[in-house]
């Protein structure tokens, strides 16, 4: 009776018809069986564990921070921007804590609303209780209301395509149809070569031509200031530079991520000298050109997430505490961590008198400037399509074309009469200002949709069933992950540069014949 048991309802604690689980054998079952791709979990233990945190958790997300917050003293009027901010924050937070309590990793879906969480819920809510913000608000009220509740319009369509994607069954290859060359991407081993000398090319022409290495452990002021003077820059027009900066860093980040994977998942590359030595000369190469001295905050934190979520694919508590620490890490740290942004004489003393004050005087002006832009577009009627394309062609030099939109923040700026025009547009302004608050739940909800795709993809790329150390998932999905804040964040004219080049490199090191030699031990 006792193997009966055991067969139609499996270990204790199962129902009928469920894998079993936590068991060393679940990867090849799940394959041959179609079941879930996921790795393996300890559920027992994390329903111990989830069970002591998930209230906490939840309460200090949702409930204790904002009431915090709302105690701060301050000027802020209680109106309706207040009550849609605080009902913002308080979803936000909950979506958070749903994705640091899952059990499954949604890579992109969680680092998305951490990024609502803090630059659209929490530090907006300060400034709305506080009555200042780091960016003049030059509208009507009116306006701050309606941005935030644009913004909770566009994270619903989100959270809606989110929902779609997931009840769609991801589609599986079979046998015949990867051997037909119809399987998961995965790197060439003569291509991803290629790609290393490509970094190592184009990383010590970018150093050379800002003068040598000393210059990147300086400031990014001095970095900025080179990069004017080195000639590459053009009136009105900045595609030499990026391109140059560009090239000088995403092919070397992404030639270690790909090395990384090799280390972290293979055996075999482990144990072969050469592979190591190339993972150590990209690390070294990757220090120079992607430092957090000479770089901006949110590229270091692309790569410092991407890093880490490579090296650690499947640690579900390295991907929990990301979530955890990253809200703690960017309310408290992240607002100075531009220490190295100027040099000596141009550096700013920090003064705070309460760990509130960095979130309405520096870099979350997110939700002011979507008022702003409302603003902007009522004295000038929507641009539909015109800006989006201006991003998706930033490679286009002015020359060229001598109409081609500015970033979207920088031309808020110089229609509010701002000498400093380095400001955010939020992804949710760029599909506001071409196509309205139709058009934006209608890019916001594909975007939760891609996102969902992807998260499951990623966590069935990650695991035995998945394509193995070579698979460009496994590589692009963190990226993708940490660079969400820069693209969040905006204005995407901007961050259209680095993305593009990222996709251009993992194109051409891809195949879609899976590569079997050297998988895994």
């Amino acid at each position: 009776m006792t193997s009966v048991h055991t067969s139609a309802h499996g270990p204790a604690g199962e129902k009928a018809g469920e894998p079993a689980v936590d068991t060393a054998a679940r990867p090849e079952r799940s394959r041959a069986r179609g079941g879930p791709f996921e790795p393996p979990e300890r559920p027992i233990a994390w329903a111990m564990l989830s069970r002591a945190v998930s209230v906490p958790l939840i309460l200090g997300l949702v409930c204790f921070l904002p009431a915090v917050i709302a105690a701060q003293p301050g000027n802020g009027v209680r109106d309706t921007a207040y009550w849609l901010q605080l009902v913002l924050t308080c979803y936000a937070g909950a979506r958070l804590a749903t994705m640091i309590l899952s059990t499954r990793r949604r890579l992109l879906q969680g680092v998305f609303w951490m990024f609502v969480y803090i630059a659209m819920g929490v530090a907006p809510f300060a400034q709305v209780v506080i009555g200042q913000t780091p960016t003049p608000m030059v509208g009507p009220r009116q306006d701050l209301i309606t941005a935030v509740a644009m913004v909770l319009l566009g994270c619903a369509a989100y959270d809606l395509g989110a929902l779609l994607a997931s009840r769609r069954p991801l589609r599986r290859r079979t046998p015949s149809a990867r051997s037909a060359g119809g399987g998961p991407a995965v790197a060439h081993p003569v291509r991803l070569r290629l790609l290393v000398v490509l970094a190592f090319a184009a990383s010590a022409f970018y150093v050379l031509k800002l003068g040598g290495p000393a210059v990147f452990f300086s400031s990014r002021q001095e970095i900025t200031e080179t990069v004017a003077a080195s000639g590459v820059v053009t009136e009105g027009s900045n595609v030499g530079s990026a391109f140059i900066k560009g090239f000088g860093q995403v092919p070397a980040l992404l030639a270690l991520l790909l090395y990384t994977r090799r280390l972290a998942t293979s055996y075999r590359a482990r144990r072969t000298p050469s592979t190591v030595l190339v993972w150590v000369a990209l690390g070294a190469l990757n220090l120079v050109v992607n430092n957090p001295i000479s770089n901006a905050r949110y590229w270091f934190l692309t790569v410092l997430m991407a890093f880490v979520f490579t090296a650690m694919p499947s640690s579900a508590a390295v991907y929990r505490t990301v979530l955890a620490t990253g809200v703690v890490g960017a309310l408290v740290v992240f607002p100075y961590a531009d220490k190295f942004r100027y040099d000596d004489e141009g550096q700013r003393p920090a003064q705070s008198a309460s760990v509130f004050e960095p979130l309405v005087t520096k870099d979350y002006d997110q939700m002011v400037m979507f008022a702003n832009t409302i603003s902007w577009v009522d004295t000038r009627g929507h641009t539909y399509g015109r800006q989006l394309t201006g991003s998706a062609l930033f490679f286009v030099p002015r020359a060229v074309w001598s109409g081609k939109p500015e970033d979207t923040g920088v031309r808020v700026g110089q229609w509010m009469g701002l000498r400093m025009t380095n400001l955010s547009a939020p992804l949710w302004t760029e599909f506001w200002v071409d196509f309205g608050a139709t058009g934006m739940a209608g890019g916001m909800a594909l975007i939760g949709y891609a996102a969902a795709r992807t998260d499951r993809r990623y966590a069935r790329a990650v695991t035995r069933a998945g394509p193995g150390p070579g698979s460009v998932l496994a590589i692009a999905a963190p990226l993708i992950a940490g660079y969400t804040f820069i693209l969040l964040r905006g204005p995407l004219l901007q961050s259209a540069g680095k993305l593009a080049i990222a996709a251009l490199c993992l194109l051409l090191i891809s195949t879609f014949r899976e590569q079997r030699a050297g998988r895994r031990r």
